[in-house]
């Protein structure tokens, strides 16, 4: 099969193991179907494996699973391997939605995306996947990994928009080393010429947005469903009382829609913040304009720590986001322990929310991270 319209040197790109059997996680989107397309192309021998990680009103217009697995089914066939579909729904709701109603309950901001790729998709997927004789698994995600010395290193996307190190920082070396990311080197745009250039039939479908067991449905509805409201006070930073909240897990830290503040009638005239949340008197402080020293933290600190080397980084120079999409932000490593570090960024960092994840990078190279507490 031949591709005049764009370069396809990357199928000959060789992986970090020279594995025989790949199984390679596929959702019904574009981007894993690709994936294993290239790895089928690349002499792989390619199972494919549906997840299906959610139950509850899965039959609803926000978050059903049976067109993703019909469009699973339709691209097997189109390019040849075998398929199956795995129930994870049991050990999601157990390692994940636990977790990201926990958080929530006591005011932070989880990204259950982490979480579910280091329980899930690199846990309970690679065990089952060694189970049935891989060597090997995949995913479609935008990263890539490097074999130096005995140490595999998780890479940046070649695409930095569509890169997703990020939400991998978690992952362990015993993981790496049984990983390939046939997007990596690829960039978004030619993954979709590939796509209609093979015939998918999935080759025009959008990308997904949203946690996966939320789909597209309004986020403060389905919250509602599994944590009780709460209400309590509005207040500004001068603790004048200005609105009621209907509990603090509903709102995350520099939201600006949806705190009932509508314009600004009083003060500067600048759009108001969410900026604190006090979980002992059940209170929500908002402020005005987006540069309000609230809203600026140059520090931050974060536990839960884990790193994708067998060692921890040493003190030092590094960049490090603090929520996906962010430019890197050029930083100190301050202070590390074993399970706690801190980090000083050369500028005051946005909105620093805490149960997010803080993600240190050494150039290109992701070092880990950890779940920022302040």
């Amino acid at each position: 099969m031949t591709f005049p319209a764009f370069d396809t040197s990357f199928l000959n790109a060789a992986p970090v193991l020279p594995p025989a059997t790949v199984v390679i996680g596929m959702s019904g989107g574009v981007d894993s179907s690709v994936a294993a397309w290239i790895l089928k192309q690349q002499g792989y021998k390619v199972i494919g494996l549906f997840m299906k990680n959610w139950e509850d009103d899965d039959n609803s217009e926000y978050c059903s699973s049976r067109q993703d697995w019909l469009d699973v089914v339709s691209v097997a066939d189109l390019i040849g391997i075998d398929v199956e579909a795995v129930n994870f729904a049991s050990e999601y709701k157990d390692r994940v939605f636990a977790e990201f109603l926990r958080e929530y309950s006591a005011g932070r901001t989880p990204n259950p995306d982490v979480l579910c790729n280091a329980e899930i998709k690199f846990k309970a997927f690679l065990d089952h996947a060694m189970s049935l004789g891989a060597e090997a698994i995949a995913t479609g995600h935008y990263a890539k990994t490097a074999k130096v010395g005995d140490e595999v290193h998780l890479l940046k996307a070649i695409d930095e928009t569509k890169d997703q190190s990020y939400f991998l920082y978690r992952l362990n070396q015993q993981q790496l080393k049984h990983v390939i990311f046939p997007l990596g080197g690829i960039r978004k745009t030619v993954i979709r010429e590939i796509a209609q250039k093979i015939g998918l039939p999935n080759a025009a479908k959008k990308d997904s947005t949203g946690i996966c067991f939320i789909g597209e449905r309004p986020f403060r509805e389905f919250l509602n469903r599994y944590l009780p409201n709460k209400p309590g006070p509005i207040k500004t930073e001068d603790g004048k009382t200005v609105g009621e909240h209907v509990g603090l897990a509903f709102y995350t830290l520099g939201q600006r829609k949806g705190i009932g503040m509508g314009g600004s009638k009083d003060g500067t005239g600048d759009p108001w913040f969410v900026a604190k949340k006090d979980i002992l008197t059940n209170t929500l402080y908002i402020v005005q304009g987006h540069e309000h020293p609230w809203l600026l933290n140059p520090l931050l600190n974060a536990s839960q720590i884990s790193w994708t080397s067998d060692l921890p980084p040493k003190l030092g120079r590094y960049s490090a986001k603090t929520r996906y999409r962010q430019v890197d932000a050029p930083c100190q490593l301050t202070a590390l322990t074993e399970d706690l570090f801190t980090l000083n960024f050369d500028e005051a960092q946005w909105a620093v929310t805490p149960g997010q994840s803080a993600v240190i990078y050494d150039g290109d190279r992701c070092l880990g991270g950890g779940i920022i507490t302040n």
